[in-house]
């Protein structure tokens, strides 16, 4: 299925598909703004450009102002919305004689970030601006009609780390519904996806497991940006909205985000860096058991251990399927509050991960850590069993550890699932 034309054009009559020939020609290094329709008849790629990347919030600013001119704006963003200097887009927008914001959206961990994982949000004001501040990780996880009230365009950007079950993506999901349904457009202002945009990897959720922590079958890692996720749900997933992407200036899908200059802001308290989301794909699976996955430490998800466990044995064990890319040793650590929420304050044995290589597989490590530290804990293992399926987007892995599978079999059908998703996203990959 081809993404569908937009119901209706916010640009004044000027088609969409007209409107991104005419950015493209005109623009640096694939400025401009990218839309569904324009989609479907021969979706644009962009070309590496020579300029320093420049995330899409940079692009409208220096570039694409006319599209929201004259509109009502909501921005749905957080601490990580910010320009290549690391100003706030919330206050490049406010300063913009063009720009009228009038309302902003928090998505989970607070439109500053600091709000731990899971912790619902409030509804507020932004002390800064007096703008007010809906919450989209309450009482509700998708903009209501009152929310929308008063709003010409919801404009999105917000840092993605490129795993299906960061729920940032989720929140631009739901914002489309919402927005599809009263009748207004959304803009993605683009980023790069941190940890590359060309390694696909893991399992395609199942639908039957589908929540805000993965709302459609894509995969663990899924090698996408925001806005070419927007386009892909609204393409494949039956979401009815207009919308379009400001996308990113010269970046390109296998660039390490070091190499972009642009600020790391941890998107979140327990992501406080790049080679923490390097291997959040695979070790946030441990969310799902008992053992600690590194939070309360200054290397969250670099870590995964337990009290019982022998750590330079299960660093032998790692170590033993030659996964590449990947160094791993013996580590013995001790989460803290208040972000730890596992054995708090006690000493722990386990691995510690570094990335070596391009070729690395976090899914493929987390899977084979899965096995080895259930077959090394025997009864102290535990389950939480509807988040680890909700995570791994379906049961049948779980079920094949507790069956005594190994990672070969566990990973059966991946391949052909994988190769699936990359004929179904292709059409709307933005970068080359």
């Amino acid at each position: 299925m081809r993404p569908k034309s937009a119901r209706q054009s916010f640009f004044s009559g000027m088609s969409l598909a007209a409107l991104v020939t005419a950015l493209l020609a005109c623009g640096q290094g694939g400025e401009g703004a990218t839309s569904r329709e324009a989609e479907a008849a021969d979706p644009p790629v962009l070309p590496q450009g020579s300029v320093p990347v420049r995330p899409g919030l940079d692009v409208l600013l220096t570039d694409s102002l006319h599209l929201v001119e004259g509109l009502r704006v909501g921005l749905i963003t957080n601490h990580t919305g910010v320009d290549r200097q690391g100003v706030h887009g919330i206050d490049r927008l406010m300063e913009s004689p063009i720009v009228d914001l009038v309302a902003l959206y928090s998505p989970e961990h607070g439109i500053r970030g600091e709000t731990e994982g899971g912790v619902e949000i409030d509804t507020g004001v932004d002390e800064r601006t007096g703008l007010p501040i809906h919450s989209l990780y309450g009482a509700t996880r998708k903009p209501t009609p009152e929310m929308l009230e008063g709003i010409d365009m919801l404009l999105f950007d917000i840092q993605d780390i490129g795993a299906r079950f960061y729920t940032y993506v989720s929140t631009m999901a739901k914002a489309m519904e919402a927005a599809g349904e009263v009748g207004i457009p959304l803009v993605v202002l683009d980023r790069p996806n941190p940890i590359g945009g060309v390694a696909v990897q893991g399992t395609v959720l199942d639908p039957a497991f589908a929540t805000f922590v993965g709302l459609y079958a894509i995969p663990t890692r899924h090698g996408m940006t925001p806005g070419e996720l927007a386009l892909l749900f609204a393409g494949e997933f039956g979401i009815d909205v207009d919308v379009s992407v400001v996308p990113v200036d010269g970046w390109h899908r296998d660039m390490r985000f070091e190499d972009t200059n642009l600020p790391w802001i941890p998107p979140s308290p327990n992501m406080p860096s790049v080679e923490s989301a390097f291997h959040y794909p695979g070790t946030c699976l441990f969310e799902g058991t008992n053992l600690s996955e590194g939070r309360g430490t200054d290397i969250p998800f670099q870590i995964v251990g337990a009290p019982w466990l022998d750590g330079s044995a299960l660093a032998d064990a790692m170590a033993a399927y030659g996964i590449p890319g990947v160094e791993i040793q013996p580590y013995t650590f001790t989460p803290r509050e208040p972000r730890g929420n596992k054995f708090v304050d006690q000493e722990i044995q386990g691995v510690r991960l570094a990335v070596s290589g391009p070729e690395y597989d976090p899914t493929l490590m987390g899977l084979a850590l899965l096995v080895e530290t259930y077959r090394m804990s025997g009864g102290n293992w535990e389950w939480r069993v509807a988040h680890f399926d909700r995570l791994a987007g379906t049961d049948r892995l779980r079920e094949g550890i507790e069956a005594g599978l190994g990672v070969d079999d566990l990973r059966d059908g991946w391949d052909e699932e994988l190769r699936a998703f990359r004929e179904l996203s292709a059409p709307y990959l933005l970068y080359r």
